[in-house]
């Protein structure tokens, strides 16, 4: 015992030692203490499945009272919960996030926690926000009534009528309350104080805005005495007979009861809790989401149920539904919205997920918590396969090594694993979902296992997924994130490294292989879709993905010179924040679809066209589990550059599920083409459309395609036959006008050239500014080549000589070295001018001088291309080539072959952070509407970019405004490119997409006219 405490001190001459009395000086040292409990919430009812039922019901949204205090040592201690005194109170829509309506801010944090790590402490600056409302309450809801919150982010404490009901705990999980003796006929007050943060923060680290709230619904709904609590559908499928076998287990109070269960469709009405076989049902999958309306009655209530019938399976390493192996082509989604930030409008919701079955996805991870529960019942009609997630992320305790992670925590068990129950029992009656999953990126230990074990015996029917342990114990698929292609075709080879458990080990190889999150959709991006693809369709073990996500999070905000654009983490002031890395999606905040999504759809298309020269036929390759393809109409079109010349329909007999066949096209296909001009390019498109209108697309809607391409005949370039004038301080060739000082052009055409020359940069995407997984340079492909001094080359003129032509005519040789301060490697630059009636030539050698080594690792370029600055404003590009949206040589699968023409700004790609972007790949020719004129571009395959701003003012943006037109044409004719790839999280760009230093040889022909 320390010497200078009483009892020490007691026996040297001092006053015997006293029991020391204190008056606590804390009022709220108990509210406290309560956001501190590890405890799951208190007082509200065991968790139950989410019904439509007939009972009485009453939805309390709508215009609340609202407080916000700064934190829980400072909110009010008065009677406010009985609404006495409402002074400071302002009104606030209910469901919202209350940063989204003025108070207070959002804040953004990827992995990091914005407070310091003492858990379970919730720090002092902590938003509390009070809510209130009153409502009248009939005689319908008398005796018994429920009070139901489907989400209450992090922390709630709820009143009614003054009289404390419970807390809630887990901000995506419903927690329902009885009021019965407290709620009273007529007008009833509800209070709930939330709390932005809690000892749950520390369990809900997810990867998005920290928006508190009352988010999701607030509802009243009355309890017949004869009522039903749960329902509990079992429907499988056994493939082998066509049967289905149903079994509903219907309970009060945790108790089973007697219930009648009817199918009318089916002819079936059987008692609760008996197992009925029911032949010749149609089983739901993804693909053909065969729904029966059903319904189960007590003399009390009755609740209505849509039963799909369907079976899952682990066999032979493989994932199997209905007997069959599936292909998960999905995504991971939040909920969000730019304005409402938690809150998603029913309408939006539904319009995303039509909009993903418009792209081909069928698959959904919900990440990293359960969603609306109203989500569940249109993914069930739609068609997607859900992976559903516990609202559980603990990721920010990696940084310091796990330690006192709550997922190994026994004081934290029951509170995760009444969170995998909610989530468990809300959903269970949704054939959509085809897997629990514990959460996310939350380390491993045995409350994890518990989890899962709980899980597995409540619901034996759908296997556990969990990636954070890539041993798998207590798992049944093997999950992982951002796994290369390579690492990814051994494990579905089943050779990937043994584990050093050799049990474990057998256990995992037995286990079909999932990608949770990959390719990583941040920016212009994501590269390398094809390759993984390829892999899914050839080892069975994998059972394809989720794309990283579908969703930027985006909240839009004033632009300082009017309109409004997208803000991302620190835009808000935050003390911690991730900056952009919220904003990652196949569609932005608004749902507007980004080229990643276009090439997504193509990637993943359910039906492989491929057409064959002489244009006679097409193989049709049916990539779809269980429905063959009586659902589409086969459409053909053939296209030269004066438009539509032929198109039509042909017939195709249904083609079974993983079938092939070779179909004939009608013989004035290949004697159309044979009918346009020998030199004429040609395009024939193949098209699978809906035959008929679906809850998701019209009939019409195109779902796959292929083409056939015969390119127009190649010219022969520019025959030298002018010569070149000199004058004093120009010279003249053609229609260009060069300065004798630098070799450069200052007009062509008439148009005047600001600048030109070889360029070897791009502005860096988002992969560019994250570090590639498995790199041996950790430093940023974007730090490489600023350190390298990509974006800072300088030109040497080193010569410029006229040389004679056999045409009769000459070359005007430009020979220069570019190169960077303080760098011994740079590139000879040789640009060969010819010059024919209006037409130039510019032919373009490139050689590497020097060891392109940089702090010890071999650079990379970007690109190898031309920049071409004009003095005057572009307003719109035409051209044959890829399109109509950008490519680059990892992406662009979307993009087909064909004559495109589009204004100056939709050629720009709106990312969130402004980056390199753009590019039109494939070109052969184009035309650019500038100064009044127009410019003609032509020759081999290029990638053309047109932008009215610099590479330099898009490196220095942070936001869409910072981009301001110049008034000038940045047009770039790329010979060769660098692929984009996934670094912004996960691999980087594929060998064969990488660009590193090599010599080059290309031609490009320009020409002006008006």
């Amino acid at each position: 015992m320390p010497a200078h405490t009483p009892a020490a001190t007691a026996g040297h001459g001092s006053a015997p030692a006293t029991k020391p009395s204190y008056r606590r000086l804390d009022p709220a040292a108990a509210d406290v203490a309560e956001l501190a409990s590890l405890g799951p919430g208190r007082g509200s009812l065991p968790a139950r499945a989410y019904l439509e039922s007939d009972a009485p019901r009453l939805p309390l949204n709508g215009e609340w009272q609202f407080r916000l205090s700064p934190g829980i040592r400072t909110a009010p201690h008065d009677d406010w919960q009985q609404g006495n005194d409402l002074s400071g109170f302002t009104l606030l829509p209910v469901p919202s996030s209350w940063n989204m309506h003025g108070h207070g801010s959002p804040a953004y944090t990827n992995v990091q926690f914005p407070f310091p790590v003492e858990p379970p402490y919730a720090p002092d600056a902590n938003p509390i926000g009070d809510h209130l409302v009153t409502f009248e309450a009939g005689p319908e809801f008398f005796p018994h009534a429920v009070l139901r919150f489907d989400g209450i982010d992090s922390a709630g404490t709820v009143w009614l009528n003054g009289v404390e009901l419970g807390t809630t705990r887990g901000s995506r999980l419903a927690h329902e309350f009885d009021v019965s003796g407290i709620l009273v006929e007529g007008a009833n007050t509800l209070a709930v104080r939330v709390a932005q943060f809690s000892a749950a923060s520390y369990v809900e680290d997810q990867d998005m805005w920290w928006l508190p709230g009352i988010f999701r619904d607030v509802t009243l709904q009355a309890r017949p005495v004869d009522g039903i609590d749960d329902v509990f559908v079992h429907a499988g499928y056994e493939p082998g007979t066509g049967e289905g076998t149903l079994r509903v287990e219907v309970s009060r109070a945790g108790r089973a009861i007697d219930a009648v269960v009817r199918i009318p469709e089916l002819g079936q009405e059987l008692p609760a809790g008996a197992e009925q076989r029911v032949p010749g049902v149609q089983p739901w999958s993804a693909e053909v989401p065969r729904l029966y309306g059903a319904t189960v009655s007590t003399p009390g209530e009755t609740v209505a149920l849509q039963v799909g019938f369907r079976s899952i399976v682990i066999e032979d390493a493989q994932f199997k539904v209905n007997g069959r192996r599936i292909l998960l082509r999905g995504v991971n989604r939040h909920e969000h919205h730019p304005r409402l930030g938690r809150v998603v409008p029913r309408d939006v919701v539904e319009a995303e997920l039509r909009l993903m079955k418009q792209h081909n996805i069928n698959a959904i991870r919900t990440s990293h918590y359960p969603p609306h529960p109203e989500f569940l019942a249109l993914a069930d009609q739609l068609g997607f396969y859900v992976v559903l997630e516990c609202d559980l992320e603990t990721h920010g305790f990696h940084s310091a090594g796990w330690a006192q992670n709550p997922s190994d925590d026994p004081q934290w068990e029951e509170a995760l694993l009444d969170r995998m129950q909610r989530t468990l029992e809300r959903d269970k009656n949704h054939p959509s979902v085809i897997m629990w999953s514990l959460g996310n990126e939350a380390g491993t230990g045995r409350n994890l296992a518990a989890m899962s074990r709980w899980a597995k015996d409540r619901d034996p029917s759908r296997p556990i997924h969990y990636e954070g342990d890539w041993s798998s114990p207590y798992v049944d698929v093997y999950s992982r994130m951002y796994a290369s292609q390579a690492e990814t075709a051994l494990i579905g080879q089943g050779i990937e490294p043994a584990l050093e458990d050799a049990e474990l080990d057998a256990r995992r190889r037995a286990m079909p292989f999932v990608l949770c999150e990959y390719v990583h959709a941040m920016g212009n991006g994501p590269g390398g879709m094809t390759e993984y693809q390829d892999l899914f369709d050839t080892y069975p073990r994998l059972m394809g993905g989720f794309v990283w996500e579908w969703l930027e999070h985006g909240i839009l905000v004033p632009s300082p010179g009017g309109g409004e654009h997208f803000a991302y983490g620190g835009d808000f002031g935050e003390e911690v924040h991730d900056g952009n890395f919220v904003t990652d999606g196949l569609v932005d905040a608004n749902r507007k679809p980004r080229p990643g999504l276009l090439d997504f759809k193509k990637v993943i298309e359910p039906l492989g066209i491929d057409v064959s020269s002489p244009w006679a036929r097409f193989t049709l390759r049916n990539r779809q589990d269980f429905a063959d393809t009586s659902a589409y109409r086969f459409e053909y079109k053939v296209e030269d550059d004066g438009g539509t010349r032929l198109e039509g329909t042909v017939a195709v007999a249904p083609l079974a599920a993983q079938s092939t066949a070779v179909v004939e096209l009608p013989a004035e296909v290949a004697a159309c083409v044979a009918g346009l001009a020998q030199d004429a390019g040609a395009v024939l498109t193949v098209s699978a459309v809906l035959a008929a209108d679906t809850g998701w697309a019209a009939a019409g809607h195109e779902v796959a395609w292929g083409q056939a391409v015969r390119l127009a005949s190649p010219g022969t370039g520019v025959q030298a036959r002018d010569l070149v004038e000199a004058g004093q301080d120009e010279l003249q060739l053609g229609t260009a006008v060069f300065n004798r000082a630098t070799g450069m052009p200052t007009s062509i055409g008439g148009l005047p050239v600001e600048k030109f020359g070889l360029v070897l940069w791009w502005p860096p995407t988002d992969n560019d500014l994250g570090r590639e997984w498995g790199s041996p340079d950790e430093r940023p492909l974007a730090t490489q080549w600023k350190d390298a001094g990509l974006d800072r080359l300088r030109t040497r003129l080193l010569g410029i000589r006229a040389e004679s032509s056999p045409d009769g005519g000459e070359y005007l040789r430009v020979s220069t070295r570019m190169g960077a301060a303080d760098k011994q490697f740079g590139v000879l630059v040789d640009y060969l001018w010819t010059a024919s009636s209006d037409s130039l030539g510019l032919r373009t050698q490139v050689r590497p001088v020097g060891d392109w080594v940089n702090a010890g690792f071999e650079v990379e370029w970007a690109r190898i291309g031309l920049e071409l600055v004009l003095g005057s404003r572009t307003t719109g590009v035409r051209w044959f080539g890829q399109g109509p949206h950008q490519g680059y040589p990892d992406t662009g699968q979307g993009a087909r072959t064909g004559w495109f023409e589009l204004p100056l700004a939709a050629l720009d790609v709106e990312y969130v952070r402004p980056q390199e972007s753009g590019a039109r790949s494939g070109v052969r020719s184009a035309v650019l509407h500038a100064g009044g004129r127009e410019l003609h571009l032509s020759g081999e395959p290029f990638a053309l970019t047109v932008r009215p701003y610099s590479m330099q003012a898009l490196d220095a943006a942070n936001h869409r405004p910072d981009l301001v037109p110049d008034g000038r044409s940045y047009i770039y004719v790329d010979h060769l490119m660098r692929g984009v790839g996934t670094a912004a999280c996960g691999p980087g760009v594929l060998e064969p997409y990488r660009l590193k230093p090599r010599q080059a040889d290309f031609e490009v022909v320009l020409k002006v006219l008006g």
